[in-house]
C-alpha cells in the first residue's frame, strides 16, 4: 500500500518563493496537494473555518516570519489559541532569510515550530524537512 502524501500549506507573502517551492514539491511528487496563504491571517481563518475536518488541515506548514497583514510571529500567537479545536498533528517549519540569531532563538522557542529553515530553501532541505515530518509526524 502506497503511503499518503502529506497535504502541504505554504504560508508566505512572496509568490516567487510559493512558486518555487511548488514546484521543488510537485516535481519530487512529495504531496499531493498544496494550500497557498498570502499571510498568516488568511491561514488562519481557512484553518478556523476547517477545523473539525482533519482532511483539510495541512500536515506541513512551511510559515514565512516576515509578512504584511499577519506575519509568522502573530500566526503562531493565533495558531496557539484555535490548536486546541484541532485534532490533526500539524508540523511547522519556519521559513525565513532572517539570519538574525535573535529571530532563530526566538523561534527555537516555540514549541510549535519543529525547524528554522533560511531562504532561499533547496530541494536537498526539502527533503530533510519530509523526513523530519515523517519522524514527527
Amino acid at each position: 500500500m502506497a503511503k499518503k502524501r502529506p497535504l502541504i500549506a505554504i504560508i508566505d507573502d512572496d509568490r516567487v518563493y510559493h512558486f518555487i517551492l511548488s514546484s521543488i514539491i510537485n516535481k519530487n511528487k512529495l504531496a499531493d496537494s498544496i494550500l497557498s496563504f498570502m499571510d498568516g491571517e488568511e491561514a488562519i481563518q481557512y484553518l478556523t473555518n476547517n477545523k473539525t475536518e482533519n482532511e483539510k488541515i495541512p500536515d506541513i506548514v512551511f510559515l514565512d516570519m516576515n509578512m504584511p497583514i499577519m506575519d509568522g510571529w502573530l500566526f503562531l500567537e493565533e495558531y496557539e489559541r484555535i490548536k486546541k479545536d484541532i485534532t490533526k498533528k500539524t508540523v511547522i517549519f519556519m521559513i525565513s532569510s532572517s539570519v538574525d540569531p535573535l529571530d532563530i532563538e526566538r523561534a527555537g522557542n516555540i514549541i510549535e515550530i519543529t525547524d528554522y529553515i533560511v531562504k532561499p530553501i533547496k530541494l536537498s532541505e526539502v527533503k530533510k524537512i519530509f523526513k523530519k515530518y515523517e519522524i514527527f509526524s
